[in-house]
């Protein structure tokens, strides 16, 4: 399936008039432009608070910001070879769906406003800006990883695919699990960078939420970005079927715990498209010589993990937000999606945007397939705001903890259907940073 290329798109006008009245400049930044660039990306790096990149690392990372859309704000008061003050970047890239469907997702990256511009409306236009962006590109739903999670839900962004964060006592957890067919061997970094792509892009169609990653971010967990101080400590294996075929990898790095002679196993990815692959690198892990103790997080909230081992009480498990999505076109996002049960139901959707706003009827049939239509008029049998429908949308979040928070107003009975209908299997996961 073909999708738009984001950088095409031009920059959003009203955000441009916005800020020119703050004495802003609002401007894709042209990533052929080496200045425009490397200032750019040191922008980026100041906005996260990391180091001052070396040429090095920014002659690695461009490649992949030249294939998004670039956006900067730029102080007109500041020197013309000045950073800009705040960024963003965005592309459309593949979202999978219940059921097994990919749709096209404006996927936001690299937001940052420096500390001495704050309070002049930028954040703002930076991502009003993307939505009004990609409803103008025909894009149904945007989404987003986000550092600090109580800025975007004024824009209509929902939580919709928790993750969970694992840490194991290794000397308590033992192996209960089975032992698979196959072998683990391990991988040197420059191939372990492949495989890890080459069994992402395989694994991520099984469950909703997952997108795609690219060469850079494999190229950074397999240690081989210049900019990560612990890349010397980067180590990978692989699993292998009985039929000899690659169906799973680990990457993982190893620090000592402090006067002990052992220690602590850090997982930077698993990824397995097969309960055998993920059962057999949970087992290395568990059972590495010399550790003891083991944390992974971005793992799904269905991970076999706590049933494999002999004491699940060795298992400590985290749940929190880490993907945010944002519908922008209420039928198309519905309809595109598989449903777990019928449901016939007309939603009153409250979008202080407007793209999502109105009423809405939802008719899912019994094979799960999705129709949606205007409902101008008609009664309301659940009334709820954009990033609550956003929430629900990837069936990872439960519509009766939304209607418990209050934030969707129903009666029990069209929430437990809701439920049954949005609900997916297998959980819905995301195990990457975006």
């Amino acid at each position: 399936m073909a999708f738009i290329d984001a950088r095409g798109i031009p920059a959003d006008q009203t955000s441009v008039d916005r800020l020119a009245g703050n004495g802003l400049d609002y401007r894709l930044v042209d990533f052929q432009d080496d200045a425009q660039a490397a200032a750019y990306q040191r922008a980026v790096a100041r906005g996260f608070l990391g180091g001052e990149p070396t040429a090095e690392a920014l002659s690695a990372e461009r490649a992949t910001f030249a294939e998004r859309r670039n956006t900067g704000v730029y102080d007109r008061a500041a020197a013309a070879d000045a950073l800009p003050v705040a960024t963003v970047d965005s592309w459309v890239t593949p979202l999978t769906l219940p059921g097994g469907d990919e749709l096209g997702m404006w996927a936001i990256s690299v937001v940052t406003v420096a500390g001495t511009h704050r309070r002049r409306g930028i954040a703002r236009a930076l991502l009003e800006g993307e939505l009004r962006a990609a409803v103008s590109a025909g894009v149904p739903i945007a989404g987003l990883t986000v550092s600090e999670a109580t800025i975007y839900g004024r824009y209509g962004f929902g939580a919709a695919v928790p993750a969970a964060r694992f840490t194991v006592d290794t000397r308590r957890a033992g192996w209960a699990g089975h032992v698979p067919a196959g072998s683990v061997e391990y991988v040197e970094r420059e191939e372990l960078a492949a495989d890890l792509g080459a069994v992402h892009e395989r694994a991520r169609r099984s469950r909703a939420g997952r997108i795609p990653g690219w060469k850079g971010r494999w190229d950074g967990y397999a240690g081989l970005a210049a900019g990560d101080s612990d890349r010397e400590k980067v180590r990978g294996v692989r699993y292998r079927d009985e039929a000899g075929e690659i169906r799973g990898v680990l990457v993982y790095t190893l620090n000592e715990i402090t006067g002990t002679f052992r220690s602590a196993l850090q997982v930077r990815l698993l990824v397995g498209e097969t309960a055998d692959a993920v059962a057999a690198l949970w087992r290395f892990a568990m059972q590495h010589d010399l550790v003891d103790q083991v944390t992974a997080d971005l793992r799904p909230l269905d991970d076999p993990l706590p049933w494999l081992v002999a004491d699940p009480r060795a298992v400590t498990q985290e749940v929190h937000d880490h993907g945010w999505l944002r519908v922008l076109d209420v039928p198309t996002a519905l309809s595109a999606r598989r449903f777990s049960a019928p449901i016939d139901v007309v939603l009153g959707i409250d979008d202080p945007l407007g793209f999502a706003e109105g009423q809405w009827r939802l008719q899912v049939d019994a094979q799960g397939v999705a129709t949606v239509d205007r409902a101008d008029g008609q009664a309301v049998d659940a009334r709820l705001g954009v990033a609550a429908l956003s929430s629900l949308y990837a069936g990872g979040v439960r519509a009766g903890s939304l209607r418990g928070a209050g934030l969707i107003d129903a009666d029990a009975a069209t929430v437990e259907k809701l439920d049954r209908a949005f609900i997916a299997f297998p959980a819905p996961s995301l195990d990457i940073w975006y």
